[in-house]
């Protein structure tokens, strides 16, 4: 048996032209909806509810306005992002999770100084997290995988082989691997 969390449901934004662009949670997607600025593709089998009325649950949204990308090509920083940047590996034991299993780690310990960069933050799983706890890679003996760096956007294949797996069946028409 399945079991939905509303709280974890993500969604896929795809630009005007159609190339994937970004991963939402369902609160923005409803607010990009809302405000007329996209249009559902797809939406999931559950609804979300107000006090009046019942709306459905985005699974793909489409923006009405083409986004131009970023110059640089730098993405958006984001939990999602990170993720995707490390194809959804935690980079101290190197073994895949499921979104939900995974957390951020700050590199250099946010107590410690470390801020909230591409350079320094990376996907951990939740037990490598604790037992790191405020240490370095090197203090803590855990060495990292590959040293993070910014994720360059790369608007027809924001989503790589290694994670096209956990991806949801209703998103896969839209994504190019």
């Amino acid at each position: 048996m399945l079991v939905f969390h509303l709280a974890s449901a993500r969604v896929l934004v795809l630009n005007a032209s159609y190339e994937p662009i970004r991963i939402v949670n369902w609160q923005n997607a409803m607010l990009l909806w809302f405000q007329n600025k996209a249009d559902i593709l797809e939406s999931h089998s559950y609804q979300v509810k107000s006090a009046l009325e019942s709306f459905p649950l985005p699974a793909v949204l489409r923006l009405k306005k083409y986004i131009k990308p970023w110059a640089n090509g730098q993405a958006r920083f984001s939990r999602d992002n990170v993720f995707l940047r490390d194809d959804y590996i935690c980079q101290y034991c190197h073994k895949s999770f499921a979104h939900s299993q995974l957390t951020l780690d700050h590199v250099m310990p946010y107590s410690r100084g470390g801020g909230k960069t591409w350079e320094n933050i990376v996907t951990a799983c939740k037990a490598c997290n604790h037992k790191k706890a405020n240490k370095t890679p090197q203090e803590a003996n855990m060495p990292l995988l590959k040293e993070p760096k910014a994720f360059l956007q790369r608007a027809s294949k924001p989503i790589s082989k290694k994670n096209k797996d956990q991806l949801p069946e209703i998103w896969k028409p839209y994504i190019f691997i």
